[in-house]
């Protein structure tokens, strides 16, 4: 572009891509700033430990989030237990992954979520993560 095309007198052939750039790096930001935050919607306290493999959780994850009131949430739709198995198949298939990430509520008894994972693994499901939250370093 020059400082001249102002003088020509014809249309103007170029278009002027800045907005349009300015645009889409809104829209990155806003999307890389919601995007962690889409799974919270489920109310859970996590349990804590020193250690974590840090990762982020998405859509392209199987997550299973077990509440406190004995809930089963696909990432965040409710599913009833009878509907866990094949719809969990069902985004295995779609995200081409294998490995379903269980976020259990703290106050869950062990029992249930030992119970819970061994219904997964009898239903064929063999990897599975648990999510944990970072215990905070002091200080």
């Amino acid at each position: 572009m020059a400082f001249n095309d102002w003088q020509k007198k014809g249309p103007m052939s170029e278009i002027n891509v800045t907005p349009l750039v300015d645009v889409m790096l809104v829209l990155l930001v806003i999307f890389m700033i919601t995007a962690p935050l889409m799974l919270s919607g489920i109310k859970l306290t996590l349990p804590k430990t020193k250690e974590v493999n840090r990762m982020d959780l998405g859509s392209q994850q199987v997550v299973l989030s077990f509440t406190r009131s004995l809930d089963y949430y696909l990432g965040n739709e409710r599913v009833l237990a009878s509907e866990l198995l094949p719809e969990i198949n069902a985004r295995f298939s779609k995200s081409k992954g294998d490995t379903l990430y269980l976020r259990a509520d703290y106050g869950i008894k062990y029992g249930d979520v030992a119970k819970l994972m061994s219904f997964l693994k009898r239903g064929g499901i063999s990897k599975i993560s648990l999510v944990t939250e970072k215990i905070p370093e002091e200080l």
